[in-house]
């Protein structure tokens, strides 16, 4: 038997580790402000770049990229090493990951302030940006599977498992979701459209949950907790279950975020008849973790990791509880567009990603620094303030959500609705959204606390760049050597057969639901009075996007009675064929506007957009004051003409030669609408104007054959 040495790398795990860090305080702190922006409106800075749309989803990619994306490379490249008994397979892939993930993060930071977005939810970094993280994670995917190939080490842990489903599944996600097309660098048209996009988005966004914020952290928790317990895992068997249910369960799941939409009820049901079964692999994961702890919980006294790993399960265990049950279409026609899925949001991201993250940083500075932490007592107060800042976070987003979604139900006992000015609505949470501001403050507080104890840990100690090891070689006459493996023991041995099993379990689930969307046409009846939107009115889409206003303000009314005698009609799938991306949206800050097409005059939306609280007194909306001194590109028309006709939208040949000028008649129009209804010198070249023939536009397609709020004829 010939022994080998060798060295694990520990400097890409430092460079993850510092990164995770700084990200967290940089998410954390965006996300602070963007509370704060909900019950304080000038805390918007009236400017674009720091408006709340704009910042919603800077704060989502940083945390999820930049701080959990950091603290899973920094976990599996820590722990794979030393799983396989081989140092990573390239040291220039590992950095590779390691600049090209947090150039792309940088790219992201600068991006979406300036409103560069497709506005698909997890997914809003345009083009060039998505190839580059394609790239990268090829380079940690080369990286991942190399270093299992060239392993010393015959068997693959349970960890190893979810790092391989973790690479493969985000890699299908990320390019299937991503598919669109160009309209310039920094513009692009998603390759699907309304009903059939916002099903791929929301298969990729339930899965970016499942398989980037959850998979890899079951893993690093099948490492870590047994490490720091000084434990073998409770179950190998349950830990078998528990993979393969969940890996092929999850994938399934993502229609629950879209019930009582117009997507096909089939598909609306298949999601929540899986997202139910969820429950029991997610809970066998979390018990697998608590239960190993038995005989250890004294530990707890000593170990603050332990701590926050303990936490880290139990918000685990509340959130896979708390998902299947709003997916069940009565629990979900009360949750739906409310703040009550904000907190269940949290719950996981705070709870389980958070505290999983500073567990593991927690244990391994003191081993990169070959030292001791520097203060328990600090580490116990980032625990103590975290837990806090959880609860003045998390409750009040419940009862927020709870009085939201029972408001908007109400009716008095004459039928009518209780509540119809949606703003009643909006002013009885403001109580509720300075509260969740003060629990963000305190957990960022305890993130504060938590990265001065790793400083100062850091300080105290000297880094191990490289710590030497020594196994036998996995030759063929040693590997053979090994008692004959049998069932799912074999399987463990062969990580080729391994990965493409994980495959097939991830992709039977999206070709179910996906495919027939395509195939079968019933699925999107197609509606006659549909026409694609003006060249002014893709303009308009187009900003609308950009200010991130699906951050507030869904487009798609419900098939309720409270919904439709607030709002309108219900939505119809064939509304949507040209709409690329879908603007559905998942949450309600302000009211849904598909049906706002020419229920306010064009003079209201031209006073409303410069100062709401002018025509909404005490709306928390920001105003948009650049809208009205920034001129309209309208040189960007045609190639963004060309662009929609190759995804599908269907424009006669010729109609980009047109686009500024039509665009030019239709804003003229406009003009005299505002000018007839008082507005005085209204610029026609500015990006006010083609916002408001945006509005205008939705909702009305479907009244233009007979009486208000009729179906047009649908073709089948």
């Amino acid at each position: 038997m010939r022994i080998e040495t060798f060295r694990y790398d520990n400097r890409v795990v430092r460079a993850f580790a510092i990164a995770t860090v700084i990200w967290a305080v940089v998410g954390m702190s965006a996300g602070l402000l963007a509370a704060v922006q909900l019950f304080l409106p000038s805390a918007n800075l009236s400017l674009p770049y720091t408006t709340f749309g704009r910042l919603r989803p800077l704060h989502t990619n940083a945390v999820i990229f930049a701080f959990v994306g950091n603290a899973m490379f920094m976990g599996i490249y820590y722990s794979l090493q030393r799983l396989c008994k081989a140092r990573m397979f390239s040291d220039a892939l590992s950095w590779a990951n390691f600049w090209g993930w947090n150039g792309i993060i940088v790219a992201a930071a600068v991006t979406l302030p300036l409103g560069l977005t497709t506005s698909k939810e997890y997914a809003e970094l345009e083009w060039p940006i998505d190839v580059a993280i394609a790239l990268v994670w090829v380079a940690f995917a080369i990286n991942l599977f190399g270093t299992i190939a060239r392993r010393r080490e015959k068997h693959m842990y349970v960890a190893i498992w979810f790092y391989i489903s973790t690479a493969v599944t985000v890699a299908v996600l990320h390019i299937v979701n991503s598919l669109a097309i160009p309209a310039g660098w920094f513009k692009s048209y998603s390759l699907y459209a309304g009903v059939q996009d916002a099903l791929v988005q929301w298969w990729y966004g339930h899965n970016a949950v499942a398989f980037f914020l959850t998979t890899p952290f079951l893993g690093l928790m099948y490492y870590f907790l047994p490490k720091a317990a000084e434990r073998p895992v409770f179950s190998y068997r349950l830990s078998i279950i528990h993979f393969w249910a969940l890996i092929f369960l999850y994938i399934w799941a993502g229609p629950h975020h879209l019930l009582y939409s117009a997507l096909p009820d089939w598909a609306q049901s298949l999601g929540m008849v899986f997202s139910v079964m969820l429950v029991a692999p997610s809970w066998g994961g979390m018990l697998n973790g608590l239960l190993t702890l038995r005989g250890a919980w004294g530990k707890l006294r000593e170990e603050p990791m332990l701590k926050f790993m303990v936490v880290a399960l139990t918000a685990y265990g509340m959130s896979t509880l708390e998902g299947p049950m709003l997916s069940i279409k009565s629990v979900n026609s009360l949750s739906h567009f409310t703040d009550w899925t904000i907190a269940h949001v949290h719950t996981g991201a705070l709870g389980w990603n958070g505290f999983m993250a500073f567990s593991m940083l927690y244990w391994l500075f003191p081993r990169l620094y070959n030292t001791r932490l520097y203060s328990l007592r600090l580490a116990n107060w980032h625990f103590w303030v975290g837990v806090l800042g959880m609860m003045f976070y998390a409750v009040p987003m419940y009862w927020s959500g709870i009085t939201q979604g029972l408001m908007w139900k109400q009716f008095t006992p004459d039928g009518f609705l209780q509540y119809p000015n949606f703003l009643e609505t909006v002013l009885q949470l403001v109580p509720m959204y300075q509260l969740r501001a003060i629990g963000g403050s305190l957990y960022i507080t305890g993130v504060l606390i938590g990265a001065y104890n790793l400083y100062k840990t850091a300080k105290a100690g000297v880094f191990v760049p490289e710590v030497e090891a020594q196994a036998p070689a996995l030759t063929p006459d040693v590997a053979a050597a090994h008692p004959a493996a049998t069932g799912h023991r074999w399987l463990e041995s062969r990580g080729f057969l391994f990965t493409v099993l994980s495959a097939i379990a991830i992709l039977v689930g999206g070709a179910v639901e996906i495919v027939p969307m395509y195939l079968i046409k019933s699925n999107v009846p197609t509606i006659s009075s549909v026409k694609p939107y003006t060249p002014l009115e893709v303009a308009g889409r187009d900003l609308y996007i950009r200010e991130g206003c699906v951050g507030c303000h869904s487009q798609m009314i419900r098939p309720f009675r409270s919904e439709t005698e607030r709002y309108g009609e219900y939505s119809k799938a064939g509304e949507f064929v040209f709409d690329h991306p879908f603007l559905w949206g998942s949450k309600r800050t302000g009211p849904d506007l598909h049906r706002v097409g020419g229920k306010y005059s064009d003079a209201w939306h031209y006073n409303h957009m410069e100062d709401p609280r002018s025509m909404s007194p005490g709306s928390i909306m920001p105003p948009y004051p650049w809208l009205y001194a920034s001129k309209l590109d309208l040189t960007s028309l045609p190639a963004r003409i060309r662009a929609l006709r190759k995804v599908g939208v269907p424009y006669p040949e010729g109609a980009e030669a047109t686009a500024q000028k039509d665009a030019q008649a239709q804003a003229a129009k406009v003009v005299a609408n505002l000018r007839a209804n008082g507005v005085k010198r209204p610029d026609a070249d500015t990006e006010i104007i083609a916002l408001i023939a945006y509005l205008q536009r939705l909702g009305t397609d479907i009244k233009s054959s007979g009486p208000a709020g009729q179906v047009a004829h649908v073709q089948p």
